[in-house]
């Protein structure tokens, strides 16, 4: 089994470097295509799938994860599984229960940040000037409904604790290798575990 990964950005790429050896069995592998944001990703793909569809194999799936970033998120998920049919593929999210698919999409609600949100241990274990009552604060409870943004949110947090501003790349490369996928409290983080290991099981 294959899969490959299509990303808005490296920060998801980085992300998931750490994340995946978490949770895909050893003889899965994978590749990573990292677009030039969001908007790229969504002009390319169109294409991109219709040049998976000309050779692809039954061994291969492929993810599609961007970030909702604020959007209507189901007029987002519906461009996504729209390029996918028209590009002759069955999706995850069109099939009931482990039908035969090859493609899934995946939104991060609302962005890559929520999920950090979501493992409040790995957050510290990797920034322990954080405050210990983070993970009481209500306002950080819902991961995915974080108010004005989950990434401003972890930059504003991070910049009080530590004086200074973290790139995305760099947050992610040190909160991703304490991250445990099975206590992930953001919910779009583990629509995309179930999204993951869902190819695994129709692949065996």
């Amino acid at each position: 089994m294959h899969i490959e990964f299509l990303l808005e950005e490296r920060s998801a790429e980085v992300a998931l470097e750490f994340i995946l050896g978490k949770i895909l069995p050893d003889d899965v592998s994978f590749k990573f295509h990292v677009f030039e944001g969001k908007q790229d990703l969504l002009k390319k793909l169109p294409k991109r799938l219709k040049g998976y569809r000309q050779w692809i194999t039954d061994d291969y799936r492929i993810m599609v994860l961007i970030d909702e970033d604020r959007q209507n998120c189901h007029e987002l998920k519906t461009r996504l599984e729209n390029a996918a049919h028209e590009a002759g593929f069955v999706t995850k999210s069109s099939t009931l229960s482990f039908g035969d698919f090859q493609v899934v999409n995946r939104l991060a609600i609302e962005e890559l940040e929520a999920w950090f949100f979501g493992d409040i241990e790995a957050l510290r274990e990797a920034y322990p000037k954080v405050s210990n009552s983070l993970q009481y604060n209500k306002k950080y409870r819902n991961p995915d409904a974080i108010a004005g943004g989950t990434y401003e949110a972890l930059e504003r947090l991070l910049k009080r604790s530590y004086k200074r501003v973290f790139p995305k790349t760099s947050v992610a490369r040190n909160i991703a290798p304490y991250m445990e996928p099975s206590r992930n409290r953001s919910k779009s983080f583990q629509v995309f575990v179930e999204g993951l290991k869902a190819c695994i099981v129709e692949g065996d």
